[in-house]
């Protein structure tokens, strides 16, 4: 009889180790994986933003390797020196107005003591909404700057404090860039490597059903890329040029701003039509016409573009880009207004994937 009972409590016991064993096991897991998270995790936006990169490059990545006679380190090296050009002209164009635009503020300081304001032009009241208000400021200004300052002192500090973070996130942001590019290019080196183990990946979490939603995530990402991020690069771009062109104070800086409201789908029209209004005031007539014409063409190119770059490839609300732009850079930064416009975007259209394929529930009537 005590030999059945030790039996018969010889399977529980047997049970109990077995989920012990598997609980430890479980546990050892997430710690590894919370471990790696943890190193990882000072890198995600940097290494997230390259995984990006590399997608949207692989295409012409295998026109460069075909025509290199299939070297794809070769041609990784390539598409690295073309993405390092991209990112350090923009960024010498900034520095490079920035440190005229101070050099210039400092050498009149110097010569005169002050700086001094023209007049405002008496159409600038006819502006809608502000107009009185920008006309009663600026003639405060043109009359007596200093007290002007001084009234706007509490104001002025924290616009100052917010340019100077700006231009810190933004050198931070192009030193990240720059290390992005490095790694997109290793990526790219051993892109077919890499498709092979994101399809395993992919195969093990979702089965048959990988292989859909992994090229769903590659079309996406590259039409999220070339109509969002590339239209917002394109008016950016062409806006500094204009802005450049036009002898603008601190166009760099105002093409850094362009570029946050352009991804975030805002639109250039913030900082060119201010910009228009100070050509009119302290510019020739066909100067300020020839700026007003472009920085139309400007503002409307996105109507033209986004539909033949976009539109093929993903159909998504705006709310989500801009969540998604917004949301990253104030999370991650100036690269983070780049890669959560497109995580948001992602993240929408695997949902409304999945959703789509749930059988139709029957009506209740």
């Amino acid at each position: 009889m005590a030999q059945d009972n030790h039996m018969n409590a010889s399977p529980p016991v047997r049970n109990r180790q077995q989920w012990v064993e598997w609980g430890l096991r479980v546990a050892l897991l997430l710690v590894l994986l919370a471990w790696c998270v943890r190193i990882v995790a000072p890198f995600m936006g940097v290494m997230i933003w390259a995984v990006i990169m590399a997608v949207v490059m692989y295409p012409g990545f295998c026109w460069v390797r075909d025509r290199l006679g299939g070297r794809p380190r070769l041609a990784a090296m390539v598409w690295a020196l073309l993405g390092l050009l991209l990112v350090a002209i923009p960024a010498w164009l900034f520095a490079d107005t920035v440190i005229e635009g101070t050099r210039a503020v400092a050498s009149r300081l110097q010569a005169d003591g002050h700086w001094q304001v023209p007049a405002p032009p008496a159409a600038i009241s006819n502006v809608p909404v502000f107009g009185g208000m920008l006309q009663a400021y600026w003639q405060s200004a043109s009359e007596n700057l200093p007290a002007l300052l001084q009234q706007l002192r509490p104001q002025l500090q924290q616009a100052g404090a917010w340019l100077a973070g700006m231009g810190a996130q933004a050198g931070l942001g192009f030193l990240q860039f720059l290390f992005a590019i490095m790694v997109a290019a290793i990526l790219l080196s051993y892109a077919d490597a890499g498709s092979g183990y994101a399809r395993r990946v992919a195969h093990r979490l979702l089965s048959e059903q990988g292989a859909h939603y992994l090229d769903l995530v590659v079309t996406t990402t590259r039409s999220v890329a070339k109509g969002v991020l590339g239209v917002a690069l394109i008016q950016s771009l062409l806006s500094g040029v204009g802005m450049l062109v036009a002898g603008i104070p601190g166009a760099g800086l105002l093409t850094i701003l362009c570029i946050l409201l352009c991804v975030a789908q805002l639109g250039p029209g913030l900082v060119l039509i201010p910009c228009v209004i100070w050509m009119f005031a302290t510019d020739s007539q066909l100067a300020a016409v020839s700026f007003l014409l472009w920085s139309v063409f400007v503002m409307v190119l996105d109507n033209v573009l986004k539909p033949l770059l976009l539109g093929r490839g993903v159909n998504v609300p705006m709310l989500v880009i801009f969540i998604g732009a917004i949301g990253g850079f104030l999370s991650n930064g100036f690269i983070g207004l780049f890669v959560g416009a497109i995580v948001l975007v992602l993240g929408y259209t695997v949902l409304q994937a999945w959703l789509d394929e749930l059988p139709e529930q029957p009506d209740a009537s």
